[in-house]
């Protein structure tokens, strides 16, 4: 017989279908959320207000959801939003007194991330904030970054490596003449894990080493890929630009001062586990207080990173699940229409892109036929300019 503790720790995987079905919950309302942030996306618009409203957006769909349950579960924001502005890498998210604004022709990184119950969905997207097609090296940028994402979705799957995929992204990269950026990892995630053990590193170096791992049916993972059309080695140039954090669950140290505890007692109550924006706190104590969390380690900070000034970054992030009848990618959004100078025409990566994203089940049924040259059920697959992954589950 299995203990309670036994069964509550295996059924909280994907094969508990209630487990499936917050997954989903929590990336409907993700694409929502993201939907809804690119509408907000005007030249003179302050970023700020935009940041808020995607929070704002996700805080009432996920309080709108599993209120009648009755154990009462956590759910909201799992990452707040971020919109990182040309070479500006990521992480974004200003303070309520910022008055950046974005404009006309500028390359906007979205990126948010929502849970219920601890699931996790996460998505970035990368939009022009333009009329029109996208053309140039910015076209290239987003394709190298779209065509990567869907290399790494058909590469992510039980039996591959996560160096398959790292190697994988990097080619995908070079191919349009662009880096993938240095120290962005993918992630497995679990209940109330966004930065599980398993891991995907962006570019294999002597520096950042990570342990082997084999993909597993029944995992989730938030699959990551930042390109850049410069070197890929971004820069933290200004700390005070750093506004999101994320509780350091095992650490302990007693501080000194009394700002930083009133600051980690609130964040310990409001956001005991997920990652979040120091404009979600009572502000005029927060910088102050934040530092010394910092300092010993309490936060885990995450730094606004830049790349030089002129280069494009692009940026997608998903959500797959990895089902028993193949990857299930849960967030996602339609790409402008790209014009990029270079189409990348590798045998290896088309290979890639060939595959299917299903599962083909062993024997049983009979096969239909395909059209000629078929090889997948998923006819977007082989054209990686087609923004429609898997028939792009956004919210229309």
């Amino acid at each position: 017989m299995m203990s309670d503790e036994e069964r509550e720790e295996k059924e909280l995987d994907l094969t508990s279908p209630e487990v499936v079905t917050k997954y989903k919950t929590a990336a409907d309302i993700v694409n929502r959320a993201l939907q809804l942030v690119i509408s907000e996306c005007k030249p003179k618009a302050k970023i700020v207000d935009i940041c808020e409203k995607g929070d704002s957006f996700i805080r009432e769909q996920t309080g709108n959801v599993y209120k009648n349950v009755k154990k009462k579960i956590e759910r909201g924001v799992a990452f707040p939003t971020c919109i990182s502005v040309n070479n500006t890498v990521c992480h974004f998210s200003p303070l309520s007194s910022d008055e950046t604004v974005m404009e006309e022709g500028d390359m906007l990184k979205i990126d948010l991330g929502c849970h219920i119950d601890g699931f996790i969905a996460v998505v970035a997207h990368t939009h022009v904030l333009q009329e029109g097609p996208v053309t140039g090296r910015a076209a290239d940028v987003i394709a190298a970054a779209n065509t990567a994402a869907e290399v790494a979705l058909r590469l992510v799957r039980p039996g591959k490596k996560n160096k398959d995929v790292t190697e994988a992204i990097q080619k995908v990269a070079a191919s349009y003449d662009c880096r993938i950026v240095e120290g962005v990892l993918s992630h497995q995630m679990k209940q109330f894990v966004i930065d599980g053990n398993k891991v995907v590193l962006s570019v294999a170096n002597p520096e950042t080493r990570v342990d082997e791992a084999e993909f597993e049916e029944n995992e989730v993972y938030s699959i990551d890929i930042v390109t850049s059309t410069g070197e890929g080695k971004p820069k933290l140039l200004d700390e005070k630009q750093t506004t999101i954090y994320k509780r350091a669950v095992d650490r302990n140290y007693h501080l000194k001062m009394k700002a930083s505890r009133f600051i980690f007692s609130e964040i310990t109550q409001k956001f005991p586990i997920m990652p979040f924006t120091a404009r979600a706190l009572e502000e005029k104590r927060a910088r102050l207080g934040l530092v010394e969390c910092v300092n010993h380690d309490l936060l885990q900070p995450y730094p606004v990173l830049q790349e030089k000034p002129g280069d494009y970054i692009a940026h997608i992030k998903f959500t797959v699940l990895l089902m028993p009848n193949g990857s299930d990618r849960v967030t996602s959004h339609p790409l402008q229409d790209l014009q990029p100078t270079i189409t990348t025409d590798d045998p290896e990566i088309k290979a890639w892109l060939a595959l299917g994203t299903k599962t083909k089940k062993k024997g049983g049924g009979k096969k239909k036929k395909g059209k000629k040259g078929d090889k997948t059920e998923d006819p977007t697959s082989a054209e990686p300019m087609d923004t429609t992954a898997n028939g792009a589950e956004s919210q229309e």
